[in-house]
Order: C-alpha cells, then structure tokens, then sequence
C-alpha cells in the first residue's frame, strides 16, 4: 500500500461481527484523550489523598484500571500471517474500532455510556470501565488492504497477511 500504508482502511460489507476500521490518526487522537483523562483523574487521587508526594505511579494505576477495561491480548505467527486475540466481553461490533499503521495495531472499544449521579463521589468502585484501549506492536509489518476482523464469544480475532519481502535491486553505478 502506498504513503507507508496511512491510507483509510475500508470494508465494503462488514457482517454482523465485523468491528469499524479507522484511521491510524484518529486512534493516535483517541489514545491522547484517553491519557489526558487518565491523567486528570490521577491528579484526583493526588488531591484526594493530602497531595502527598511518593504515590503517582499507585494513583496513575488506579486512575487507569478505573478508566479502561482490561483486554488480554495474544498475538501468534506463522510464514504469512499475524494472528491477533484480544478478550473483549461485552462488547458488540459495532463498539469496537481497529487500525493498522506499519506494524503497529491499535484496538479500542467503547459501550454506551451509563448515567453518573452528580452529587455522589465514588469512595471505592470494583465496577469495569466500559471501553478499552491496546497499542500492541506486530511481529511484522503487514498489509491493510485484507484483514479479517471476526468477533466470536467475546474475543476479537485478527488475521493479517505479512507484507511481502521486497528484494534487494542492485544498481548499476555509472560515471557521468
């Protein structure tokens, strides 16, 4: 693919467990969002506990685990393909977004949003987020224009061809 595979990744006819194709730029925006948020809230529990010096790795944690569900993902290869699993449950198709730039696949998901009460502070919350976000590095670099995307019993499952080897050409030299 051409412009070092930026192009819009498309799918003419996406089946009932099909997630959305993206462009590699929006995900990169939706990561910084989700960090500026992470970060906010972090700075919450910074406050919340005196702001007390020593515990900003404990409260950008907790401020992460609160913020976004947890996706196991695996990634396997064989000669041709990257196969890719990541554990989603809950999650429809049609909330789940993928992108593929160079060897780099980003994988989000975002269910409905549930109504907060305003006038209530949360002292302690086991609830899970409703979305997820990875950033997961390939094995290779792969191509854009064939992936299938299938989303079975709460797992996302990813095949991607490998990018051809392009051979070395050699070049005649020759003095002007």
């Amino acid at each position: 693919m051409s412009d070092n595979q930026t192009q819009l990744l498309k799918v003419e006819k996406q089946d009932a467990a099909s997630p959305v194709f993206v462009e590699a730029e929006k995900m990169f925006d939706k990561i910084s969002e989700i960090t500026k948020e992470t970060a906010a809230r972090a700075y919450d529990f910074f406050v919340e506990r005196g702001s007390q010096f020593g515990t900003h790795l404990e409260d950008w944690l907790r401020a992460e685990t609160e913020m976004l569900r947890a996706a196991p993902a695996r990634i396997t290869q064989s000669k041709d393909l990257v196969n890719v699993e990541i554990a989603v449950p809950g999650f429809k198709p049609n909330e789940i977004e993928v992108s593929v730039k160079d060897n780099v696949l980003i994988v989000s998901g975002e269910t409905a949003a549930t109504d907060k009460k305003e006038d209530e502070t949360t002292f302690y919350s086991e609830w899970r987020s409703d979305r997820f976000l990875r950033k997961l590095d390939l094995p290779e670099i792969v191509e854009t224009d064939d992936i299938k995307a299938i989303l079975k019993d709460g797992v996302l499952k990813l095949t991607l061809k490998k990018m051809a080897a392009v051979e070395a050409v050699k070049v005649a030299v020759r003095s002007a």
